[in-house]
This record gives C-alpha cells, sequence and structure tokens, in this order.
C-alpha cells in the first residue's frame, strides 16, 4: 500500500439523524491490485500511442495533418443544447452547486439490512469519526444500528452527481461503520423483459430434495480470501512466456456436447453429491424416470451454472471416445 492510507478522506461532512450530527471520513474500501498494465503500442514501430486533446475543427479540415493539443487549462464543459451549439460550464460553477447534501448527509429513513438487494449496492467506504470529539456519537449510533440490524439512509454528492448511501455497522468489535453508494431505480433494467420467457416447468420432488443435499454439501462459511483473479494470473503467464521466448499459453476448448444429446438430471445431482465423501445411497431419493434435458438449453446456455453441466461434459467426452 503506498502511503498513509488514512491521508487523504474521500469525503468528509456529517452525519445527521434528527436534532443528532457528527463529523465523519469517508475512505475508498478498493483497491486495483492487478499489477498487469497494458500500453497502447505502435504494431509497426513498436512506440507507446499517446492520446492528445485536439480541436475538432482542425481535424475536419486536414485528418492528414497532426493538430496542435489543447491545453488543460483551456478545457472547460459544455451542454450542447443546439446542434453545434454549446452553453460553457466553468469548474469552479460547479464546484459552488447548491447542493446541500455535499456536505451533510442527512438521514431520512432506516431499513432493515435484508431489504438492501444487492443489485443496488454500488460501492463501499469505510467510514470512521472525524476526530475523537466525534466518537461518542459515531459509536452510539452504531452500536444502534447493530442491535437493530438497520441501515441508514441518506444522500450524499461527491464525483459529479448525488447518490443515495446506505450506512450499517461492520460486524464484530472493530467499532467501524461501512457505506454503500447505491443505484437509483431507473438505473436498473426490467427484469420482467429478461425473465418472461422462462419456460415454466413442474418440479419433482426427488431431484429437489438431491439438489438441496447438494447445496447443504457445497456450503461453507464465506472466506474472501479463497478467491483469486484467475484471469490476471492467465495474464502473467503470457507475460512470462513472452519474455522467455516460451510457447504461448492457449486455452483448451472444452469438447462441445453433441446436439440432442439427453442428459439425466436425477443421475447428474446424484453423481455431483457422491463426488469427494459420498453418502450412502440408502439416503438418497429412489431414482424415478429419466428427466430429458436438451443441450444447448442446459448443457450449453448455462454453462457453469446448470446443475447437469459437468455430466453432460462427462457424456460427450464418453460419447467421442
Amino acid at each position: 500500500m503506498r502511503g498513509d492510507p488514512l491521508a487523504r478522506p474521500y469525503w468528509s461532512g456529517q452525519i445527521q439523524i434528527s436534532l443528532v450530527s457528527f463529523g465523519v471520513k469517508l475512505f475508498v474500501a478498493t483497491e486495483a491490485k492487478g499489477e498487469i498494465r497494458f500500453h497502447q503500442i505502435s504494431r509497426k514501430t513498436g512506440e507507446r500511442v499517446r492520446h492528445q486533446k485536439v480541436l475538432a475543427s482542425a481535424l475536419e479540415q486536414d485528418p492528414t495533418e497532426a493538430a496542435a493539443p489543447v491545453e488543460k487549462d483551456e478545457i472547460v464543459k459544455g451542454y450542447e443544447y443546439r446542434k453545434g451549439e454549446y452553453v460553457t460550464i466553468e469548474p469552479s460553477e460547479i464546484d459552488n452547486l447548491r447542493v446541500p447534501s455535499k456536505h451533510t448527509v442527512e438521514i431520512t429513513q432506516f431499513v432493515g439490512l435484508d431489504e438492501l438487494a444487492p443489485e443496488y449496492l454500488e460501492k463501499p467506504y469505510f467510514v470512521v469519526p472525524e476526530n475523537d470529539t466525534q466518537a461518542e456519537a459515531f459509536a452510539v449510533v452504531r452500536q444502534a444500528l447493530a442491535k437493530t440490524r438497520k441501515a441508514a439512509l441518506g444522500k450524499i454528492a461527491f464525483s459529479g452527481r448525488e447518490h443515495v448511501l446506505a450506512i450499517t455497522a461492520t460486524p464484530g468489535d472493530d467499532g467501524g461503520m461501512m457505506a454503500y453508494t447505491m443505484r437509483y431505480q431507473e438505473e436498473l433494467r426490467n427484469s420482467g423483459e429478461y425473465f418472461r420467457d422462462i419456460k415454466k416447468v413442474k418440479i419433482d420432488e426427488d431431484s429437489l430434495e438431491l439438489a438441496e443435499t447438494l447445496i447443504k454439501k457445497r456450503s461453507a462459511k464465506f472466506d474472501p480470501s479463497k478467491f483469486t483473479d484467475g484471469y490476471e494470473a492467465a495474464l502473467k503467464e503470457l507475460v512470462e512466456a513472452k519474455l522467455k521466448h516460451l510457447p504461448v499459453p492457449q486455452d483448451e476448448p472444452a469438447a462441445a456436447p453433441a446436439r440432442g444429446q439427453v442428459v439425466n438430471l436425477m443421475d447428474a445431482l446424484r453423481k455431483s453429491i457422491s463426488t469427494g465423501d459420498a453418502q450412502s445411497a440408502s439416503s438418497l431419493p429412489k431414482k424415478k424416470p429419466p428427466v430429458s434435458v436438451k443441450e444447448p438449453a442446459a448443457a450449453k446456455s448455462a454453462k457453469g451454472i446448470a446443475l447437469v453441466g459437468p455430466a453432460a461434459k462427462s457424456h460427450a467426452r464418453r460419447k467421442s471416445a
């Protein structure tokens, strides 16, 4: 980590709950960890390509001639109110916008933690008291949120817009709080447009029981340290191979299941459960007639997610052999 992580808060201001207010600082809770960074390089010369801001009119007059770059202090924002006509906005005018939530998060309501749908949560921030004087009010509110399992909702303005903000107590006894910017309702697409054509099927009780058994068997306490970026690792392998003039590693595409292949869902579930520490067959539901699942509906379109996926691939390999 470069420098002191507490040196520059992303936002400082007040949290106000009715007549209670206290100062806080927000710090961005995430950081980019990838070590592989690419630049744009000319294929012909191997030189780095850089982008410059130039006048559009200069390019229109002579696209073949290099246009003079526009200096940063010459650039202002502009809103196109009519084709080719703009009203200009100075940076200082934006900085002085009359938006109360630039300085104070006024809590307007509290909601249960289970009401915060994941699709609305956007970016996390650490919340700490502004100084020791604010620590008492901060601690009381934090403890109250933890005991009631509630989140405080308000609005905050930064990065050129006003966000809905959800503030929660962190689990455990670290004494901190988390804040999450949230998406507005109109930013989410209508799920009905995507789910309406899903075929309604009758759920077989034995298949459901097997699926529940599989879920219970694979359930574990969430440990984020177990998850790493495989794409980043593959990029490092590629770069190292290039540097050492070794063969470039390539993906090995899996054998595609034959069209019209029928997969027995019950067998796939049973085999999934028996992988590793197998359970006794007597504890499983009795086998029922095969359930036909045609590829690509399950094995192809839901690759890596459908319960029949691994069995479908295994079946395809045996068939091709």
